[in-house]
């Protein structure tokens, strides 16, 4: 019987379809300096973010077949080295791309009518000052007809462009690989589909010209958008980041935002977490959220479920 051990948690739904494919399941976390001792008794492993699986654990556990990663990233996973040993490596980057795209669209919308200080001020002040905040906060934004970059056009580039299509925006996806893609918008009111053809655009002309810029890319060592990327940036651009922590610098960010070349940024991932530098947490013209992109119930339970169908094909393969 395989064993796998999910050590970062799987939906429900995912645990009972590996049990009934007739793998022994164990969802007891092992602790990081444990993994070692422990790891050689399985076949497989499924870990989120928490769990390092690299090189020196990876050459200590002979048995292992595949590493498993819930989720789109695997910068916790030492890829390379895994296939040199014949170990499959798998994630699921299909599962959660619409609950990430919801969360950049979550916080635009926030940053556009500045929600999320209303909503802090409110609660204080809005008894005594209301008519002050009113004016304070009349300054919003339309979405509509503004110009969107997206920085990697993937799974989750490409739900990203379908909602800012839905919203009648204009869209120039960036990517290095991807020349083109089809955005079907499903209409359900509606007795057809609408498909939209975006070709991709040189970095350099989509920073001269978006309104908002969203980056979907893995941090590959170092920042996509620095210093000079923001000074190209038109002014009063607002910067979204639901990918990775480090893929903006971030002083470069404060300095631009300080200097009002960013207006806004929305950031759910961040270089130093679990513990982000508080001045970007505290700036009063970023949106933040606990890289929650896709914490949704949704976005789990599919998330399970691809594992769970990825890890029985590939032990059925064997």
């Amino acid at each position: 019987m395989k064993k796998i051990l999910i050590n970062d948690g799987i939906h429900p739904d995912g645990q009972q379809m590996l049990e009934e494919a007739g793998y022994e399941v164990n969802t007891n976390k092992i602790a990081q300096e444990d993994l070692p001792s422990q790891l050689p008794d399985y076949d497989a492993i499924c870990v989120r973010s928490a769990t390092k699986v690299r090189t020196d654990l990876i050459d200590q556990c002979p048995n292992l077949k595949i590493i498993a990663r819930g989720g789109v990233g695997l910068d916790n996973i030492d890829v390379d080295h895994a296939k040199s040993k014949g170990i499959e490596v798998i994630n699921t980057p299909a599962a959660s791309s619409k609950s990430v795209a919801e969360l950049v669209f979550s916080h635009l919308f926030s940053l556009a009518r500045s929600l999320h200080l209303s909503n802090r001020d409110m609660p204080a002040k809005g008894d005594s000052e209301f008519k002050k905040l009113k004016k304070a906060y009349s300054k919003g934004l339309e979405l509509r007809g503004k110009t969107i970059g997206i920085i990697g056009f993937g799974r989750i580039g490409q739900e990203t462009a379908k909602i800012a299509l839905g919203l009648g925006m204009n869209v120039l996806p960036v990517d290095l690989y991807i020349k083109e893609a089809t955005i079907t918008l499903e209409i359900p009111q509606a007795d057809f589909d609408v498909e939209v053809n975006l070709p991709t655009v040189d970095m350099e002309d989509m920073l001269v010209e978006a309104d908002f810029i969203s980056l979907h890319v893995p941090f590959l060592g170092k920042p996509v958008l620095g210093k000079e990327e923001f000074a190209a940036m038109k002014d009063g651009v607002i910067v979204l980041n639901a990918a990775r922590g480090g893929t903006i610098d971030e002083d470069a960010l404060l300095a631009a935002l300080e200097s009002g070349k960013v207006s806004a940024a929305g950031l759910d991932v961040f270089e130093n977490e679990p513990t982000p530098r508080k001045d970007l947490l505290n700036h009063p013209r970023v949106s933040v959220s606990p890289h929650i992109g896709a914490s949704t119930m949704a976005a789990q339970r599919n998330i399970g479920l691809e594992l769970a169908e990825k890890i029985i094909a590939q032990f059925g393969k064997s």
